[in-house]
C-alpha cells in the first residue's frame, strides 16, 4: 500500500499567511489612527496627512526587486526572518516618532523592510505547491493579508479608545520578533530540504509539471533579463491592472476610515469596525479566489480563462458595486456594497499571484518584485492624490475615480496571456489558446 503523502507544505503555507498577517497589522493600523495623529502632531491638512500614508509604498514599490533578488538568493528563511525583525523595528520606530518627518523616516523604512515579504512568499508557494493546488496557496497569502488588514482596523480603533496612537503601535511591534524566531527555527525553503516531507509528499508537488520545469524549480536561482521586465508587451497589461488594483485597494486601507467618520458622521472605533467589515470582503475574496482559480484551471485546462478570465471579471463587478454604493446614504448599507465590490477585486489576487508564476520560470521573485512595485508606485501617490481631491472636490469625486480605475484593470486583464514565455521566446497562438489542462513541455508555466 502506498503511503500516504505528508502534508507539511501547508503548514508552509500557513507561515506565510501569518507572515503576511503580521505585516498587514503594522501597515494598516495607522490609517484607523489618521485622524488622531493629525491632531497630535498639528499637521495642517488631509494633504499632509496622505504624505504620511503613502510614505511606506515609496520605499515598498522601489525595494520590491533588491528584495526579491536577496530573497531568491539567500533563501526565504533567513530573507522573511530578517524582514519580520527590521518591519517590527519600523513600527517601534514608528511609535515613537516625535515630529512629522521622523514618522515619514520611519514608515520608510517600514517599506524597506516589507518590500521582500510577497516576493520571498510567492517563490516559496512555487516551490511547495502542486500546480493542481497554486492559487490555493496564493488565496492563503491574501487570507492572510486581509486577516491581518481587519485585526488592524478593529484592534486599532478599539485600543485608541483606551490608549494613545504610541501605545498601541508599540504593542503591533512585537508579534514580528516572536514569529520570526520560531520561523526561523521550523521553516526550510524547499521540499527536499525539510526532514519532515516524505517521498509522496515531494512527488505530489511536481506532479503534473514537465521535468525540465521541476529541475528549474530547484535551481538557487535563475539569470534575469532585466530588459524583458520593462520591454516585453506581455508584461506591460500585468503592470497595469496591478496599478489599478493597487491603487483601488489602498484607498480601502488608508483614508476609507476618515472617509466615513466625515460623510456618515461615525465615531472612530466605528469607522474602524466598518473598515473591517470591508476587509472581510477581501479575505473572503483572497480565499475564494484561490479556491476559484485552481477549480476553473482543473476544469477547463485554460489558464487564460482561470487567470485572465477571472480577473476580467471580478474587477467590472467591483467597479459595478462602487458606483451603486455612490449614493447610498446608510452608512452600514453602502459598507455592504463597497465590501462586496472588494471582495470581487480580491478575487483577482490569486489569480495575478499564479499568472506570475506562470510565466516567470526560475525567476519568480524578480517578476512578482516588478509587478508589485508597478502597483505600489501607484498606491505611494494614491493617498496624498486623494486627500487633495478630498479637499478640492469632495469624496464623491474620490468614489468615482476608484469605479473608473477598477474597470480599466479589467479591461487590461482581458489581454494578459498566462501562457507567455518571459524568458524563452513569445508565446504562440496555439499556446495561448490551449484546453489542455497539463501545461506544455516549454511554456514557463510552472517552475
Amino acid at each position: 500500500m502506498a503511503a500516504t503523502p505528508t502534508s507539511v507544505r501547508y503548514r508552509v503555507a500557513g507561515w506565510l499567511m501569518v507572515a503576511a498577517a503580521l505585516s498587514y497589522l503594522c501597515r494598516n493600523s495607522i490609517s484607523v489612527a489618521e485622524s488622531t495623529m493629525r491632531a497630535d502632531l498639528g499637521l495642517a491638512s488631509k494633504t499632509e496627512s496622505g504624505y504620511i500614508l503613502g510614505a511606506f509604498f515609496w520605499t515598498y514599490a522601489f525595494f520590491q526587486v533588491p528584495a526579491g533578488i536577496f530573497s531568491q538568493r539567500y533563501g526565504t528563511r533567513l530573507s522573511l526572518t530578517l524582514f519580520a525583525i527590521f518591519w517590527s523595528i519600523a513600527m517601534f520606530a514608528t511609535a515613537a516618532s516625535p515630529i512629522f518627518w521622523v514618522l515619514i523616516a520611519a514608515q520608510l523604512l517600514m517599506g524597506i523592510a516589507q518590500a521582500g515579504i510577497f516576493p520571498a512568499s510567492t517563490d516559496t508557494i512555487n516551490h511547495w505547491m502542486p500546480m493542481s493546488q497554486r492559487s490555493l496557496g496564493c488565496g492563503l497569502l491574501a487570507v492572510g493579508m486581509q486577516s491581518g488588514a481587519i485585526l488592524a482596523s478593529v484592534l486599532t480603533g478599539y485600543l485608541l479608545e483606551w490608549i494613545t496612537w504610541r501605545q498601541a503601535f508599540a504593542l503591533f511591534s512585537i508579534p514580528g520578533i516572536l514569529w520570526a524566531i520560531a520561523f526561523y527555527v521550523r521553516f526550510r525553503d524547499k521540499p527536499e530540504l525539510s526532514p519532515l516531507t516524505n517521498e509522496e509528499e515531494r512527488r505530489l508537488i511536481t506532479e503534473g509539471r514537465p521535468p525540465e520545469q521541476v529541475a528549474a524549480a530547484r535551481k538557487t536561482s535563475g539569470k534575469t533579463d532585466w530588459g524583458v521586465l520593462v520591454r516585453h508587451p506581455g508584461l506591460w497589461m500585468v503592470y497595469g491592472q496591478q496599478i489599478c488594483r493597487s491603487a483601488g485597494y489602498i484607498f480601502f486601507a488608508s483614508w476609507f476610515p476618515t472617509y466615513l467618520q466625515e460623510t456618515r458622521n461615525v465615531s472612530i472605533s466605528t469607522s474602524g469596525l466598518l473598515q473591517g467589515l470591508v476587509f472581510g470582503g477581501a479575505l473572503l475574496g483572497g480565499l475564494f479566489g484561490g479556491l476559484l482559480t485552481d477549480w476553473l484551471w482543473r476544469r477547463t485546462g485554460n489558464l487564460w480563462i482561470s487567470r485572465s478570465g477571472v480577473g476580467a471579471s471580478a474587477l467590472a463587478a467591483c467597479g459595478v458595486l462602487i458606483l451603486m454604493a455612490w449614493k447610498v446614504e446608510h452608512p452600514l448599507f453602502a459598507v455592504l456594497l463597497l465590501s462586496l465590490g472588494v471582495l470581487f477585486a480580491m478575487l483577482a489576487g490569486p489569480a495575478m499571484f499564479s499568472a506570475v508564476i506562470d510565466i516567470s520560470g526560475p525567476n519568480v521573485p524578480q517578476v512578482l518584485g516588478a509587478v508589485n512595485m508597478s502597483g505600489n508606485l501607484a498606491v505611494a501617490v494614491t493617498p496624498a492624490v486623494v486627500g487633495y481631491i478630498a479637499d478640492k472636490a469632495g469624496w464623491d469625486s474620490v468614489l468615482a475615480l476608484f469605479a473608473l480605475l477598477y474597470f480599466i484593470g479589467a479591461f487590461c486583464w482581458l489581454f494578459v496571456n498566462p501562457r507567455m514565455q518571459l524568458f524563452a521566446g513569445k508565446s504562440t497562438a496555439a499556446e495561448f489558446d490551449s484546453g489542455s489542462p497539463e501545461p506544455i513541455a516549454n511554456s514557463s508555466t510552472a517552475t
